[in-house]
């Protein structure tokens, strides 16, 4: 029969060896530089926080409303060569980075429709507010800027009242290397032919869907759209250097998907074919014309500007008129029109706001759903998503992909209300008479 006395003296001999206090030994001499490599650890991950977070509440922040004019009839292209005005890849020194906080500028491209009243708006940092307004007065002189109080902060989180659904998008694309699905293009203006500017009419906006389906809702229902955009620069290193910073590895990304396109290897330059004679025989694939639109895209793609953006949507509703399929239902399909069934599209990802509470005992009381309900409003009203604490996926468009999802509608969205300048505004003639 095992007794505490038994046990105690079977394994005593185990205790009284000399090996244990020269292992305490260890521990106590080693326990400061475990301690020292502790806390580095902690502060290589808090220290950035800190400093951000810093530079952020120091910084002032202005959100400009874009009034359309009735009489608009540029295509995305202006919206284009705006967005290229704003690309600022410059983060900052190194003793920026790390010690004040200093980041790359980023703007939020944002819809909303508060029961139905369309509105379109840019969120930016106060010193870049200049050329941001001198690139739009640039491509659209008719329409008015003015600053807005933040719409955000009408909405005070009510979990009794209100009830909120949110998500973040991402890409379509499945691809065996997870870094290549930034290189598929969703389908832009170019697709649509808005490219050759064509009579009103004849125009295919695919952003009328989404201005219809915001301009129905009703009262007591908001619906946002949120772009978090910021300039896409290659941080990754060169494979001699610990320092570098500028090996583009996106570029060979994009030269990979195409090698794969069009079945050459990338080393050797060569078509593949599984008869060596037809190698030597053909010095170009054959390609379907499907997969030459891809190649096409890719290029073109490839040849523009890039962004780093996060996509969101936010639905919010009192309780007695939120509509499950008519709310977030809208919010997921008005993303679909940008889908392209070989290349990319978008759909639901992230984790703003996590489902399955289907059942009590998996979310007791609503607990789980008012943390993320309350979150999710701080993120959107804060425009993060690019540094922690609020880091979220990003997804790498090009200005001719941004221009497509983010442009001013001409006379082809006739969604009453889609707030526009009720008159044209213009300057008395110089031939007045003076009195």
């Amino acid at each position: 029969m095992l007794t505490w006395t038994s046990i105690f003296n079977t394994y005593s001999p185990v205790f009284q060896s000399k090996v244990w206090p020269l292992v305490g030994l260890y521990i106590v001499y080693l326990a400061p530089i475990g301690a020292a490599v502790l806390l580095g650890i902690l502060f290589w991950e808090l220290w950035p926080r800190y400093t951000f977070q810093k530079f952020y509440l120091n910084m002032k922040y202005t959100l400009l409303e874009l009034k359309l004019p009735r009489d608009l009839y540029k295509s995305p292209l202006a919206m284009e060569t705006v967005l290229t005005a704003i690309h600022n890849s410059a983060d900052g020194t190194t003793y920026g980075r790390l010690w004040r906080g200093e980041v790359r500028p980023w703007y939020s491209l944002e819809i909303v429709s508060v029961e139905g009243k369309i509105k379109f708006y840019i969120w930016t940092e106060s010193a870049r507010v200049s050329n941001l307004k001198s690139a739009l007065y640039s491509q659209y002189p008719g329409i008015e800027i003015h600053e807005a109080q933040d719409y955000t902060k009408d909405v005070q989180w009510d979990p009794q009242n209100w009830k909120i659904w949110a998500s973040e998008f991402e890409f379509t694309k499945k691809t065996k290397d997870k870094k290549l699905i930034h290189v598929y293009p969703i389908k832009t203006y170019v697709d649509f032919g808005m490219d050759k500017d064509p009579k009103e009419e004849y125009k295919v906006d695919p952003l009328t869907h989404i201005l219809e389906w915001m301009g129905s809702l009703r009262p007591n229902e908001q619906a946002w759209f949120q772009f978090v955009v910021q300039a896409h620069i290659d941080n990754q290193r060169k494979p001699d250097s610990l320092w570098s910073r500028k090996h583009d590895e996106f570029k060979a990304q994009f030269k990979k998907v195409i090698n794969e396109l069009m079945l050459r290897d990338p080393e050797t330059k060569t078509t593949k074919f599984d008869d060596d004679d037809m190698e030597k025989s053909f010095n170009q694939p054959r390609l379907t014309r499907g997969e030459t639109d891809v190649i096409n895209a890719v290029e073109r793609k490839a040849s523009k500007l890039l962004f780093d953006v996060v996509p969101r949507t936010l639905y919010i509703a009192q309780k007695k008129v939120f509509d499950t399929p008519f709310g977030i239902g809208g919010c997921i399909s008005s993303m679909k029109q940008f889908n392209h069934e070989h290349m990319n599209g978008f759909k639901p990802g992230g984790k703003m706001m996590p489902g399955g509470f289907d059942y009590g005992w998996q979310d007791y009381q609503n607990v789980r759903r008012s943390y993320y309900s309350k979150r999710v409003l701080m993120v959107y009203r804060r425009r993060a998503g690019f540094y922690k604490p609020f880091r979220s996926k990003h997804v790498i468009l090009n200005t001719e992909e941004l221009a497509t999802i983010f442009h001013m509608p001409g006379q082809v969205a006739q969604t009453p209300t889609l707030t526009r300048i009720p008159s044209k505004k213009a300057e008395a003639p110089s031939n007045l008479p003076t009195a």
